[in-house]
């Protein structure tokens, strides 16, 4: 499961899973391209990476605007970079009330969590094709695609979206040596969850998840480099979740 000499595109990869997913990355022999909207904000882990002895650029990209990924994936072009792994992880959650939750809000999840994930999905295969390269896309969704919970339709529905599109894609990409997976994370702790996992309520949650703890952002290193690497390379249009077991617990 070696992904050494690769380039690896990770989006989102200013916070959260992003930053975690670039590190491995990068610590498994990968050059990484971290992507986020602010470059600047990108400039510490660039840093922390090459300090390790790794290989890390930054380019800007907000996934929720078609002429920013434009001008990414052009810009990645003028540098002479071909992407082999593309992680897509950038999103954003949201929670309210589906009876009261405005279309503003609404539109705001979905354009960033499944229309961003097809456009920079997009791009990466019309490159991945046109150098004859192949390449793995990995589409991070949640197992809020494949189970409900109260408060979030619209992340629901747009991680649904993201495991349906991610096997449309994988169907149709598959002659090009491009393999399209999905990665459903369970809940993940965080720096931007920590404090609600403190709570009563957080504490109660993590009561319903069978190991009966939180996952760790490296629980999810092992499915991702499987995803990513030629390790899985008879791997296209899978689901993989790593949640601990809470997709399979009672209701």
């Amino acid at each position: 499961m070696t992904v050494k000499d690769r380039v690896a595109l990770v989006t989102g990869a200013s916070s959260g899973l992003g930053t975690d997913f670039a590190r491995m990355l990068a610590g498994e022999g990968a050059t990484v391209i971290l992507a986020a909207r602010r470059v600047e904000v990108l400039a510490a882990l660039k840093a922390e990476i090459e300090a390790a002895g790794r290989k890390a650029q930054t380019v800007a990209l907000d996934v929720s605007s078609e002429a920013s990924i434009a001008a990414a994936f052009a810009e990645l072009d003028q540098r002479g970079i071909a992407l082999d792994i593309v992680v897509n992880n950038a999103g954003i959650s949201g929670a309210a009330p589906a009876i009261t939750l405005s279309a503003q809000d609404w539109d705001s999840v979905v354009n960033t969590n499944l229309r961003g994930v097809f456009l920079v999905a997009q791009a990466a295969a019309q490159r991945m094709r046109d150098t004859k390269r192949g390449g793995s896309i990995v589409n991070v969704a949640s197992i809020l695609g494949h189970r409900v919970a109260g408060n979030v339709a619209a992340y629901a529905a747009s991680k649904a979206g993201v495991v349906h599109l991610t096997e449309a894609l994988a169907l149709e990409w598959a002659r090009y040596g491009i393999r399209v997976n999905s990665l459903c994370p369970g809940y993940i702790e965080t720096e931007i969850n920590r404090n609600f996992f403190a709570t009563e309520q957080g504490q109660a949650l993590i009561k319903r998840i069978p190991q009966r703890r939180l996952g760790a952002p490296s629980d999810l290193d092992g499915a991702l480099l499987l995803l990513a690497s030629d390790a899985g390379r008879y791997m296209t249009g899978s689901s993989v979740v790593v949640d601990g077991g809470h997709l399979v617990s009672s209701l």
